[in-house]
C-alpha cells in the first residue's frame, strides 16, 4: 500500500500594517500594536511598512527628523520582538509603486468617501493649528487603501475605531474591479483583523502622549521608570494616607489592569478601599512589572545602535522583498486599466 501523502500546509494568511514614523516608541505603541504585531508574525505572512508619507499628511513642513524618526521606531519594532526573517519591513516611501497605484485609484474614487471617514473631521479638530486643508490630508485614506491592496492583503490588524479605514479599502477595491476587472477579482478586498488592545493611558490619565509629556518610552530608563511612576497622580479623594480610595478613580490602578496579575489586582483594590496600603505601595509592583518587560528590550535595542548598518541592512532587505510584491500586483492594475502600451 503507498504511504499517504502528507497534505501541502496552508498558505499563511498575508497582513499588513503600517506606524507613521514619530520617533522612539512609548508604552501605549507597544500595547495597541507592537505586542499583536510580534503575535501575528508567528502565524502569519506579515508586511510591516514605516508609513513616512502619511507622516506628512499632517506634519508636511516637519522633515528635520523624519529619518531619525523613522530608525529610532524600527529600533523600537525589532526591540519589542518584531523579526525580520519572519516579517517584511520596509520603509513606505522607498516604493514608489504605492505612490503610483494611490493615483490610479483617485481617477475613479468618489471625492464623498474621502469626506465621510470618521477621523477626517476630527483630525481637523484635534490639529487646529495646522493647515490642513490639503489633497494630501484628505487623500490619506485613499493612501492607506494602496498600501494595504498592493499587497494583496487578506487580514488588516485594527481595533475597533480604526475599522473604517479598512471599510472604504474595501470599497475601493471593489470599485476599481467592477470598473476594470471584467469579472476577475484585481485586488481582493481585505477582511478586518480586529485585534485584542491592552488601552494603556498616560501617566495622567489621559491618551499616552510626548507630545503631552505623560508617556513611557519603551527604553525608558529603569530609575527614570521608577520617578515618572512615583509621581503619577491617584484617587484625588485620598488625601492622607488613612484616607480609603478607589481604584476606578486612579490612572495606576489602569496600569495594573495591563501589569498586574489578579492575586495583585485585589491586594490592590483591598489595600486602596480600606487604607490598607499607601499609594506609593500600591505603585510599586507596576514599577517592577514594567521595569522587568522593558529588560530584554533595551538589551536587544542596544545591539542595534551599536551596529545601525545592521538596522539599515534590515529595511533595505525588506524593501527590496516588498518592491517584488508590488512590482507584479502594479503588472495586474496596470493590465487591467489598459496601461501597458
Amino acid at each position: 500500500m503507498d504511504a499517504p501523502v502528507p497534505a501541502s500546509p496552508r498558505p499563511r494568511s498575508r497582513v499588513v500594517s503600517g506606524m507613521r514614523p514619530t520617533g522612539a516608541l512609548h508604552l501605549g505603541h507597544y500595547h495597541g500594536a507592537l505586542k499583536n504585531w510580534v503575535r501575528l508574525q508567528h502565524d502569519h505572512e506579515c508586511y510591516f511598512f514605516v508609513a513616512d508619507w502619511h507622516a506628512l499628511t499632517t506634519h508636511y513642513a516637519d522633515r528635520e527628523d523624519l529619518e531619525r524618526n523613522v530608525y529610532d521606531m524600527v529600533v523600537d519594532w525589532l526591540a519589542a520582538g518584531i523579526d525580520p526573517d519572519r516579517a517584511t519591513l520596509f520603509i513606505q516611501s522607498r516604493l514608489p509603486e504605492h505612490a503610483e497605484l494611490f493615483a490610479l485609484l483617485a481617477m475613479g474614487t468618489p471625492l464623498s468617501w474621502l469626506e465621510r471617514v470618521p477621523s477626517y473631521k476630527d483630525q481637523i479638530k484635534a490639529l487646529t493649528g495646522r493647515d490642513l486643508a490639503t489633497y494630501g490630508f484628505l487623500g490619506y485614506p485613499l493612501l492607506q487603501a494602496a498600501d494595504i491592496l498592493i499587497y494583496k492583503a487578506a487580514l488588516v490588524p485594527v481595533g475597533e475605531d480604526q475599522a473604517p479605514h479598512v471599510e472604504i479599502t474595501r470599497e475601493v477595491a471593489r470599485r476599481f474591479n467592477h470598473l476594470y476587472g471584467g469579472g476577475n477579482t484585481v485586488l481582493p478586498e481585505p477582511a478586518v483583523l480586529l485585534t485584542e488592545v491592552s488601552k494603556l493611558p498616560g501617566l495622567d490619565g489621559a491618551k499616552m502622549s510626548k507630545s503631552l509629556a505623560n508617556d513611557i518610552a519603551m527604553r525608558e530608563e529603569p530609575a527614570e521608570v521608577e520617578r515618572k511612576i512615583r509621581r503619577m497622580p491617584t484617587d484625588p479623594d485620598r488625601v492622607r494616607r488613612t484616607d480609603r480610595g478607589n481604584p476606578e478613580r486612579c490612572p495606576v490602578w489602569q496600569f495594573h489592569r495591563v501589569y498586574s496579575d489578579t492575586d495583585t489586582q485585589a491586594w490592590v483594590t483591598q489595600g486602596c478601599t480600606t487604607a490598607g496600603i499607601g499609594c506609593l505601595e500600591c505603585k510599586q509592583p507596576v514599577i517592577d512589572a514594567i521595569v522587568r518587560q522593558q529588560a530584554p528590550w533595551r538589551e536587544r535595542a542596544e545591539a542595534y545602535l551599536s551596529n545601525p548598518k545592521q538596522v539599515h541592512w534590515i529595511v533595505e532587505v525588506g524593501t527590496e522583498r516588498a518592491r517584488a510584491r508590488a512590482r507584479q500586483t502594479m503588472r495586474e492594475v496596470r493590465g487591467a486599466m489598459g496601461l501597458v502600451y
